[in-house]
């Protein structure tokens, strides 16, 4: 998995998880990208420092063993949008995450992939064209819009999903 820094046009910054820099570029060239925070699918990779660790052969500097730890004053928080911490999540936070990725794995478990088929199978269903089944793959934001509009009942998954094709 690759983690990348993101950002809107709004210049809110958020995180990022692709199986690759192709899973980046296909979720955003298919719409399926958007701002958590405003909901603009006007997204980009946002600079960000590479991790880079010490050399193998180095060791790290000593403190001596009386100092003071070292901790860097905290970096103001950004002018527009809210602010961003790395704190520990709260436990009921962590709980409850924890349990609604529980449910889509449970909603999920006799549920078919279809890929991206999903906007032409389940208006097909919707329709009668084709057995009522319980379905989940991909869908451009337009295409869901236009199944909501229809009266087609869809949901997003809260969490995303890999294909089957592309699971080790």
């Amino acid at each position: 998995m690759i983690v990348y820094d993101l950002s809107c046009c709004n210049g809110h910054r958020f995180e990022g998880w692709f199986g690759s820099s192709e899973d980046f570029t296909a979720q955003r060239d298919d719409g399926l990208l958007c701002c958590p925070e405003c909901g603009t699918p006007d997204v980009v990779k946002a600079p960000m420092a590479p991790a880079v660790g010490r050399k193998g052969n180095s060791a790290p500097s000593a403190a001596p063993l009386d100092a003071e730890p070292q901790v860097p004053a905290p970096s103001p928080a950004p002018q527009t949008g809210r602010a961003v911490s790395n704190a520990p999540m709260p436990p009921e936070v962590a709980k409850a995450l924890e349990k609604l990725a529980d449910a889509q794995s449970q909603a999920l478990k006799d549920s078919k992939w279809v890929g991206k088929g999903f906007a032409e199978q389940s208006r097909a269903m919707h329709y009668g064209e084709q057995d009522h089944a319980p379905i989940h793959g991909e869908a451009s934001i337009k295409e869901a819009q236009e199944l909501v509009d229809e009266g087609v009942p869809v949901a997003p998954l809260p969490f995303p999903i890999a294909p089957p094709e592309k699971l080790n």
